[in-house]
């Protein structure tokens, strides 16, 4: 008798195929699941500096003086017509403000509560909400 040779996979090999890719599954995806997050909050932190290193340069052209709050951000892309207005101002410093990566308008507060001779800049965050821990300003920039 002659054995005839199969072509196909037998159940068994498909069985352990399903195994291993179970297995990798279960090391891979638990690893990729927070990089959505960390991403925005890195996107965020990159557009924060950004601002602060623009607002540098808006300050340095106008003898130090900040935006106020009520002008904000958008110091930065048209030039002011309430007080303070800037005597120097040499911009536009940006073409446009972004949203942030949860399409929420960045925050701006002169003076800071944190940096008080300066400026505060923040995102609310993945939350949404205002003054919680979720918070990512210009204060908490360092890589973690």
């Amino acid at each position: 008798m002659k054995r005839r040779m199969s072509s196909g996979f037998t159940l068994v090999e498909l069985l352990l195929v399903l195994i291993i890719l179970s297995v990798l599954a279960a090391i891979v995806v638990p690893r990729l699941v927070g990089r959505g997050k960390e991403a925005r909050i890195n996107a965020a932190k990159g557009q924060i500096g950004m601002f602060k290193t623009t607002i540098d340069s808006y300050v340095l052209d106008n003898y130090d003086q900040y935006p106020s709050s009520e002008q904000g951000l958008k110091a930065l892309f048209s030039k002011p017509t309430s007080a303070p207005v800037p005597k120097k101002w040499k911009g536009p410093y940006l073409e446009s403000i972004p949203l942030d990566p949860w399409n929420n308008e960045y925050k701006y507060a002169q003076p800071g509560k944190h940096f008080p001779s300066g400026c505060d800049i923040w995102s609310v965050g993945p939350d949404g909400q205002d003054g919680t821990d979720d918070d990512i300003g210009n204060w908490n920039l360092q890589p973690e």
